[in-house]
């Protein structure tokens, strides 16, 4: 009887330490959680705006109608200061490429809206991913999608006299990222608080729109009257368009901050943008999704 009560007792104590090594070993199976989250909300975003060709129409026509205007318009009436022989043209297209950007960043979040109304944001909210998951997913899908369409506008630099010397392709990339990830992530703090379509467009024309108007993107720093000039050089944007203008002119440009600084805002733009998004999402989940 004692050999077998030992024997009943002795196979429960050998299941003991896998019982702990299951323990253990769970804690390591939810830490690619985050980034699976957001990659598979990175795909959505970025599956879903090319699914819809008229958003694909709409961020690269009004800008590039913009550009054809109002460049052939002014046409050699203004000049890009320190380029020579650079006219309207040449001057407004980092512009137009900040634009496209800009219209690419106000569409992805216009989807933060119509999501929480279909529940989706609930869903990802109660799922067991960390919430930052859902700022990045959502935030490098635009910005993927910002970064394409801008590129997709280099190829009409040299039609304009504009060379990139293929040692400044890398920097042209990663100044167009910066600003297309900076606008995202202020846009989502925007929608993040918004419940209609319609009060995120009067966001995107008394704020969004006014940033670009005041980014240098139309008119030369230098020539702005004083109250103009402060307010332009509080702008985060108008260090980006500056730092295109510097990256896509062969011989710089004397107009604007320096190179230096335009990287320095820039990126403190894009990680001040995304952490107040990131607190946002964090502080208000739930309570905003009502």
């Amino acid at each position: 009887m004692a050999n077998h009560s030992f024997d009943a007792v002795q196979p429960r104590s050998e299941t003991a330490p896998v019982l702990v090594e299951t323990a253990v070993a769970r804690p390591s199976t939810a830490e690619p959680s985050l980034l699976l989250g957001v990659a598979t909300l990175w795909w959505r975003e970025v599956r879903s705006f090319y699914r819809q060709r008229s958003r694909i129409v709409a961020a690269l026509a009004t800008p590039l109608l913009f550009w054809l205007v109002l460049g052939s318009g002014f046409g050699s009436s203004l000049q890009a200061p320190g380029a020579a022989n650079a006219g309207y043209l040449e001057f407004f297209f980092p512009g137009t490429v900040t634009l496209v950007i800009l219209f690419t960043a106000i569409f992805a979040n216009i989807s933060i809206i119509e999501d929480r109304r279909e529940g989706f944001l609930l869903s990802v909210l109660v799922a067991p991913v960390p919430r930052l998951s859902l700022v990045l997913g959502k935030v490098l899908g635009a910005t993927t999608v910002g970064l394409a369409q801008g590129l997709l506008l280099l190829p009409l630099a040299p039609m304009l006299g504009l060379s990139i010397p293929l040692e400044r392709v890398a920097s042209v990339v990663a100044m167009i990222f910066l600003l297309a990830f900076g606008l995202t992530c202020l846009g989502f703090c925007f929608a993040w608080q918004l419940n209609s379509v319609s009060g995120f467009h009067s966001i995107m024309n008394t704020v969004l729109m006014p940033m670009w108007l005041l980014s240098g993107a139309l008119f030369p720093l230098d020539g702005a009257s004083a109250w103009v000039r402060y307010m332009m050089l509080v702008n985060p944007l108008t260090y980006g368009v500056a730092g295109l203008r510097h990256l896509l002119y062969e011989g710089g440009v004397s107009d604007g901050p320096a190179l230096m600084t335009n990287w320095i805002v820039m990126g403190v733009f894009a990680v001040v943008s995304l952490g107040i998004a990131a607190m946002l999402v964090s502080a208000r989940g739930k309570r905003n999704l009502s």
